[in-house]
């Protein structure tokens, strides 16, 4: 059955987005093949078996997409209507990654059931994506909502028929009895944990709920870097993990093995009414179930088989997973659990002390579920977590204990909050253990490998991970009989793969270090010993203040925000996290106030002198000379705060930089006017080095200005994989027309400008 299932499957994915003529064509292609094998099926059965599911999962779809079109709704998003749409709620409402300067977007995800538009009421049966405004959140998971506001057709290849930009909506019906307890253990959870530590606040739910809304920004990026994110998500992998671990307790207490799986499949429906039954759960959790067959011998057999069933059944249920990447991951695991976690935990207990036998299944789970979906996760994130097998390994006792801790304090909270808080503050301290692993383990040097992208890297991956599994064995031998020519090789390894920048970095007479932030700026300036000017502090308080770590920067004589959107002022905690601060000096223009408030809170908190900049101002700070070229005036055109971006033209050493900012088209031509009437100021712009160029590589700059303070070196600091498509190739073309060499921090991680002893100036980049 898996062979037909994968196939079936692969075939769904590559033409569930067909239209309905090709799709079809296809089915009735399928139905002859199957009639023919029908016919001669004593010598091709297997091929009969593929053609049948085949056909099966073509059929279920051709069913969905006749349901969606259903009514109006699909005529109504092509002409972009204005209408009223009923739908029931299918996720809590979420806002996804922010975008600094923009306004917060609330998504909900929904199925619609009636439409209203262009005077016609008709009936709908089709997913829909809600898209609105803050007061989006208070919509309910499962409520009937009545929602009002504009289709527009969704991204290429999603399952959703439509989105709505909501103008408003209105709750028609609450959410059922089973909704309703779900939610109240859900937010007795929350509250049991208020009072831990951020970390722990954020990531129990997201253990146990997969409620990762109060997560840390830095520990999300810790657990993507050392590939523990399906913690997080309520996935079969996850729930395997659990549930593998809860047969450990069983297997320690010595449970008779006929009680254990029901023991574990127990404690697997109990955290799916904890986190709700959506699709997403309860594919997760029959995945875990079907796990439970890897870990048991008298129906190992059977494991396999029941998978390939549990895949078609998904798949006509909702053809839409065929593209899903939750569903392929939870498979995938699955996979791994059927395949290796029996052997492999029988192999590792062989080599431990018989009281800990029952720890071989655990070790083997996280590994195997790991190996079978790195090639996968290669596609979402183009690299690969050298440190992640081992990282999970460390984590792995602990999800267990974290998530039990977490069930009982969302069951104790409906008694009272007090003994709930209590024991949540039991699961906070394996919960706070995670997330010391997941920061550790991500700072390790090369514990994130660059890896090529797209279908290409996932092959080879998957060829590297076969060849590793195939070879292992013979490689422990080869280990054991000549350990010093084994040490030799891995220290060879090693030796290729970790970057030099590890152990170089930072370069020997750097003057001007661009940190490689993400999305946003943060340049460092170096002002002496141990000192520096710092430009911007980044989206991400972590990230700059690693890069000043990395510089040995102690002392701070002064930051600079050269204006107030979070991607340049977010990180400022950052760089007063352990630093004395001599003061922070910003644009002129306070806006967006509530970005102003949050700088005037945290620079009050430390007692550290604020004030605003203007052009003509001079600064000097130990080696440092700058001046301020802009902002002039208000510009009322474009972006005000963008267009408010203080300018600076910065001397240190032999170097000369120009650091624009984010200005705009508008401020860019107005500074290019005053160049042309101030000789001093067209003067140096002749003598620059390096320029950073404006916002992020946006094509919105004025070409006249690039040219005119042409130099050698273009730096754009930009972040990897961004919403906003930056570098943008206008931008990337001026830069090419006029001479520059461009470093982008997104590629070449922070990219230092160095100064050797005999005033020589080179580039030198992290990576």
């Amino acid at each position: 059955m898996l062979l037909p299932a994968l196939v079936g499957w692969a075939l769904l994915s590559a033409t569930i987005t067909w239209g309905p003529t090709g799709r079809w064509v296809l089915t009735a292609a399928l139905v002859v093949a199957a009639v023919v094998l029908c016919v001669w099926r004593g010598r091709w059965p297997s091929a009969l078996l593929v053609v049948s599911v085949a056909l099966l999962l073509q059929v279920a779809a051709n069913g969905q997409h006749v349901l969606r079109s259903v009514g109006d709704l699909d005529t109504l998003t092509e002409a972009r209507a204005v209408v009223t749409v009923e739908v029931t709620i299918t996720s809590d409402p979420f806002t996804p990654a922010s975008r600094a300067g923009r306004e917060p977007v609330v998504l909900a995800r929904a199925t619609a059931y009636e439409v209203e538009g262009r005077g016609r009421l008709t009936r709908a049966h089709a997913p829909v994506l809600l898209r609105g405004e803050t007061d989006l959140l208070e919509v309910r998971w499962h409520e009937r909502v009545r929602v009002r506001g504009r289709l527009a057709p969704p991204d290429p290849g999603r399952a959703e028929l439509a989105v709505v930009s909501v103008a408003s909506h209105d709750v028609v019906a609450p959410a059922g009895r089973a909704a309703r307890v779900a939610e109240h253990l859900r937010a007795g959870l929350r509250r049991s944990v208020d009072g831990t530590p951020a970390d722990a606040r954020g990531l129990l739910p997201g253990l146990v709920i997969g409620d990762t809304s109060r997560t840390p920004p830095d520990l999300t990026e810790a657990m993507q870097a050392t590939g523990m994110t399906h913690l997080t998500a309520v996935s079969g992998s996850n729930i395997a993990v659990v549930g593998g671990m809860v047969l450990g307790l069983c297997v320690l207490v010595g449970m008779p093995r006929r009680c254990r799986p029901w023991v574990v499949a127990l404690a697997i429906v109990g955290f799916v009414v904890l986190a709700r039954p959506e699709p997403s759960v309860v594919r997760a959790a029959a995945m875990g179930l079907i796990g439970l067959i890897g870990v048991s011998r008298s129906r190992r057999s059977t494991g396999l088989p029941v998978l390939a069933g549990a895949l078609v059944v998904v798949l006509v249920v909702d053809p839409w997973m065929a593209r899903s990447f939750g569903f392929a991951l939870s498979a995938l695991a699955t996979l791994g659990l059927l395949l290796f976690t029996r052997p492999w935990g029988d192999a590792i207990a062989r080599h431990l002390p018989a009281r800990l036998a029952f720890l071989g299944p655990a070790v083997a789970i996280p590994v195997a579920a790991q190996g079978m979906c790195a090639p996968l996760v290669v596609l979402l994130q183009g690299s690969v977590s050298v440190i992640g097998v081992l990282a999970n390994l460390l984590a792995a006792p602990l999800v267990a204990p974290a998530t039990v801790a977490g069930v009982v304090a969302a069951v104790v909270s409906v008694v009272a909050d007090g003994p709930a808080r209590l024991v949540g503050w039991l699961g906070a301290v394996p919960t706070l253990g995670i997330a010391r692993i997941a920061r550790v383990m991500s700072d390790v040097p090369g514990g994130t490998m660059p890896w090529p992208d797209g279908g290409l890297g996932a092959l080879l991956l998957a060829a590297v991970t076969v060849l590793v599994v195939l070879t292992a064995r013979w490689l422990a031998r080869f280990a054991l009989l000549r350990p010093t020519m084994a040490l030799g090789v891995v220290g060879v390894l090693v030796a290729g793969v970790l970057p030099t920048r590890v152990v170089t970095w930072p370069p020997t007479g750097w003057r001007i270090v661009f940190c490689d932030v993400g999305q946003g700026d943060a340049a460092v300036v170096r002002t002496g010993p141990s000192r520096a000017l710092v430009v911007d502090a980044g989206p991400d308080p972590p990230a700059v203040d690693g890069c000043l770590d990395s510089l040995g920067v102690d002392v701070v004589d002064a930051v600079v925000l050269t204006h107030f959107h979070a991607d340049h002022v977010e990180g400022l905690p950052g760089v007063l996290d352990g630093r004395s601060v001599g003061q922070v000096l910003t644009s002129p223009v306070a806006e967006p106030a509530w970005q102003v408030r949050e700088v005037e809170s945290w620079t009050r908190a430390d007692g550290i002198p604020t004030s605003a900049l203007a052009a003509g101002d001079r600064l000097t700070f130990g080696e440092v000379r700058a001046e301020v070229w802009a902002p002039v005036r208000r510009i009322d055109a474009g972006s005000v705060p963008n267009n408010a971006s203080v300018v600076l033209a910065v001397h240190v050493g032999e170097v000369d930089a120009l650091l624009l900012g984010d200005v705009e088209r508008e401020a860019a031509h107005d500074l290019l006017l005053r160049l042309r009437r101030d000789g001093s100021m067209a003067g140096a712009a002749e003598r620059f080095d390096v320029v950073k160029t404006p916002h992020h590589g946006s094509a919105n700059l004025d070409a006249g200005l690039m040219a005119a303070v042409r130099a050698p070196v273009a730096v754009v600091s930009v972040g990897k994989d961004n919403d906003y498509g930056h570098p943008t190739s206008a931008h990337l073309t001026m830069l090419a027309r006029n001479g520059y060499a461009v470093h982008r921090t997104d590629r070449d991680g922070h990219v230092a400008v160095v100064e050797d002893g005999r005033g020589r100036l080179t580039v030198v980049t992290a990576r």
